[in-house]
């Protein structure tokens, strides 16, 4: 299972303005972590979450706690922070999700470093199922859902794409008021477009491991490459385009960089892999 990785800023492309913005929330998330979770929770942090928290502050633009601070991470530099309401709902999320990753690495590799990182956050997630019962019951509906889907043939691409958009919609569109219902389409077509870029990207190796993944049927299709992009550009546009009627001026350049951009950044990287890969086999 992997959700995190994917909704990341294009780096080379930010302003430094845009840069700086983006690392203050990114500590201001780290900061609510540690004060939520502890150490183990800002363990879990990522751009992922970030990028919510950012999302959820340019809609509601809530009252933000500035500052700088030195932190054990980076005990040599002062950085500046940016702290706000949205970011406590994200860093939840972040550990939520941060455990159900964890237990799954443990149940399907038996990964030693997983398996203790969950009993760490088996706590930490018990906190915040307390608080948001109906996001996280949505996410164990979607592991349960996509562990039946992968205990099958593979040959369904649908089914587990539009399992992992319904989760991460329902995710997306808490405390969105009027804009819920935009905030879940901009989830969905996130949730499909991650789910169908990490099988992508893991084809190979799940062909060699002879692991599920939805793709196999259709690798030896002569449209294959263009299927996946297809397929991966209209997912990413039915989020965009939602993202378009929103009234949002905060952030907005920098959330597009995220949407239309940094998202491909994955999928960029996989296709230089391959073409040196096989440039080295000739």
């Amino acid at each position: 299972m992997t959700l995190f990785g994917y909704i990341v800023p294009n780096q080379s492309a930010l302003s430094d303005e845009q840069r700086a913005r983006f690392r203050a929330v990114y500590c201001g998330l780290c900061r609510v972590l540690r004060q939520r979770h502890g150490w183990i929770g800002a363990a879990t942090l990522s751009y992922d979450l970030t990028f919510l928290g950012i999302l959820r502050m340019a809609i509601d633009e809530p009252d933000e706690e500035r500052g700088v601070e030195r932190c054990p991470t980076h005990p040599l530099r002062v950085h500046p922070y940016a702290v706000s309401a949205p970011l406590e709902y994200a860093a939840d999320m972040n550990v939520a999700l941060a455990y159900h990753k964890a237990l799954d690495n443990w149940r399907d590799e038996h990964s030693a470093p997983a398996r203790a990182q969950a009993r760490l956050l088996r706590r930490r997630y018990r906190d915040v199922a307390s608080l948001y019962p109906d996001k996280c019951a949505a996410i164990e509906t979607w592991l349960r859902e996509i562990h039946a889907i992968e205990s099958r043939p593979p040959g369904d691409i649908d089914a587990p794409v539009n399992s992992t958009g319904k989760m991460l919609g329902e995710l997306f569109c808490h405390g969105g008021g009027y804009w819920s219902e935009s905030l879940r389409v901009m989830g969905d077509g996130l949730g499909r477009f991650i789910y169908l870029m990490d099988a992508y990207e893991d084809l190979p190796g799940d062909v060699r491991r002879n692991r599920f993944n939805p793709l196999k049927p259709f690798r030896d299709r002569p449209d294959f490459e263009a299927m996946c992009k297809d397929a991966l550009t209209m997912m990413v546009a039915d989020c965009t385009q939602e993202f378009e009627r929103l009234p949002i001026v905060q952030d907005a350049d920098l959330i597009r960089n995220v949407l239309y951009s940094g998202v491909w950044s994955r999928y960029v990287q996989i296709q230089k892999k391959r073409e040196a890969d096989s440039k080295g086999e000739e």
